[in-house]
């Protein structure tokens, strides 16, 4: 069955949207999966907040035009997909980086993440990072260290002042 010119300025124009609204993107050599492997890859990105497509390379060179994953359009050869999320990068290259272990005929092409190319083995790097929950609970231990130390301080004075009367009145009982 044929594709129309409609239809692909119809995925065309999904195409720049996605990447509109995109800050992260990683492009992987999808050759030799099967489907149920496509469906687990895809179920595991969307559990990260990511989305998956197969591209066309014209179509995708066109649709990068005018983005921040322009740098892209050089590796758009082959058999390739766009896996791409607006919230965590960290969390995208960390569910590609374990499924690349678990099928060894996937590799990862390149990156963007937030508007900087990155190669594939940065993406590795990036997959070694905490994600945003880890980080923002290390923030707030860090913002909250100093108001917890100061309450224990506080406490300290009227605690050991308690604890010298205490021990005064005992004295004073044994004498």
């Amino acid at each position: 069955m044929a594709v129309t010119r409609a239809e692909k300025e119809a995925e065309l124009h999904a195409l720049e949207a996605a990447f509109q609204g995109s800050d992260s993107a990683i492009l992987i050599d999808y050759k030799g999966l099967n489907v149920p492997q496509v469906t687990d890859l895809r179920r595991q990105l969307r559990a990260a907040k990511a989305s998956y497509k197969v591209v066309k390379n014209t179509i995708a060179k066109r649709a990068l035009k005018g983005t921040s994953f322009e740098s892209l359009s050089s590796f758009f050869e082959g058999t390739t997909a766009v896996a791409y999320t607006a919230t965590d990068p960290v969390a995208l290259a960390k569910t590609l980086t374990t499924f690349v272990k678990t099928a060894p005929t996937v590799t990862i092409k390149a990156g963007v993440v937030q508007g900087r190319a990155i190669k594939p083995a940065e993406v590795t790097d990036l997959a070694a990072l905490p994600g945003k929950p880890e980080l923002y609970a290390k923030l707030l231990f860090v913002l909250q260290a100093p108001m917890v130390q100061i309450v224990r301080v506080l406490n300290a004075a009227p605690r050991d002042l308690m604890s010298v009367l205490v021990q005064a009145e005992q004295k004073r009982q044994e004498s």
